[in-house]
């Protein structure tokens, strides 16, 4: 007997399927040329606003970035910070735990090399120092990380809220101590620590490194190398894999779900708070409450696009810290308002986000259906 199919109302003409063989060099293909498209509707954008030619624009912007070798070893140091919050986010975002407090985990971390700097920089030997700063800023951003990880792990709270209001309570706990031990109550800043001594000081003779930045740039490539393969092959980052895909999963092959969150977590607080040590005790020798300076928010897009490999994150990184300092430079060079150099940015970060469409999904024509 024939049977005849009818749809209970009227279909739309295309749907969209879940892509799952995008070759890696197609999905690389299509985010190249996305930035390409993105440089175009820029281009248009420069030239109906501000009349400028926009090659010039695109230039000055690899100049903002290459144009010296401070420059260059500027933009290395931005990589770093930034791929040092990446790594420590992904371990909790493959895991499904949506660690929104990067920002006060790396706040966090440099308060506690502040606080060792300020408190024995005058009382105990340099190197001494410098070991406290490294122990208190991991164990400070390890417990920012682990606070939400326990309520999420015996009460099932919402981890986006719950990390997102510790970067606020971080930031006015910072704004405390920067208040309590600047020199000016006026202005609230904490001048250059130990200028003198440098105890805490994380650094190389200025003869193997003139700009202060290599040591920060060698101890991140380290931590991508170890959280690549931490991640690929170790047990705890199988744990997390399974973790990250079903909860129920987890517990039915045996793994402490429990005991998975609050470790993870304790891993990527304690990453951020190196992060925070690297920029106070490696290169700024200070702390405010901006230190962190929105890291702990675009660490997120940069694990994301990365696809939560640490490798293809050092790629991510460098293409937005290239975009924020050529941004920089338009403003500086051209004398344009510092937000139009952001919406030139905002464009190319929307084309690099829209392009994961395209990688993760496409569009098919419905098939119109036949009778039997």
């Amino acid at each position: 007997m024939a049977t005849i199919t009818k749809s209970t109302g009227k279909e739309p003409l295309f749907h969209i399927v879940r892509r799952t063989d995008m070759p890696i060099w197609k999905s690389w293909l299509i985010r190249i040329l996305s930035v390409l498209a993105s440089l175009i509707v820029c281009a248009v954008i420069i030239v109906l606003v501000t009349g400028d030619n926009p090659i010039q624009i695109y230039a000055t912007m690899f100049k903002g970035s290459f144009g010296s070798p401070r420059r260059f070893w500027a933009l290395l140091q931005g990589i770093a910070m930034l791929l040092c919050v990446s790594l420590a986010l992904t371990p909790a975002f493959k895991m499904r735990f949506w660690n929104i407090g990067g920002e006060g985990q790396v706040l966090m971390g440099g308060l506690g090399a502040t606080a060792c700097m300020i408190l024995f920089g005058n009382k105990l030997p340099a190197p001494v120092v410098l070991l406290l700063v490294i122990v208190v800023s991991i164990l400070c951003g390890a417990i920012w990380g682990l606070i939400p990880a326990v309520f999420k792990a015996f009460w099932n709270t919402n981890e986006t809220l719950f990390t997102l209001m510790m970067n606020y309570i971080a930031i006015q706990i910072v704004s405390y101590f920067t208040y309590i031990w600047s020199s000016n109550k006026g202005n609230n800043v904490i001048n250059t620590i130990n200028n003198d001594t440098h105890a805490g000081w994380l650094e190389l003779p200025s003869s193997v490194d003139k700009y202060g930045y290599m040591l920060n740039v060698l101890i991140v490539a380290a931590l991508t190398i170890m959280m690549y393969f931490y991640l690929k092959y170790s047990k705890q980052g199988y744990e997390i894999s399974v973790v990250g895909e079903s909860e129920n999963t987890a517990k039915y092959a045996g793994i402490n779900v429990k005991k998975v969150i609050i470790r993870t977590m304790i891993i990527s607080g304690a990453l951020c708070g190196v992060a925070g040590m690297l920029l106070v005790s490696g290169t700024d020798h200070t702390i405010n409450p901006d230190t962190a300076g929105g890291r702990g928010f675009t660490a997120i897009m940069v694990s994301w696009l990365a696809k939560f490999n640490p490798l293809f994150m050092v790629v991510t990184s460098l293409l937005i810290v290239f975009m924020q300092k050529g941004a920089i430079e338009i403003s500086t060079q051209f004398g344009l308002n510092s937000s139009f150099s952001d919406i030139i940015t905002g464009i190319i970060i929307f084309f690099i986000i829209g392009s994961e469409f395209f990688i993760n999904y496409k569009i098919q024509k419905r098939a119109k259906e036949v009778e039997a």
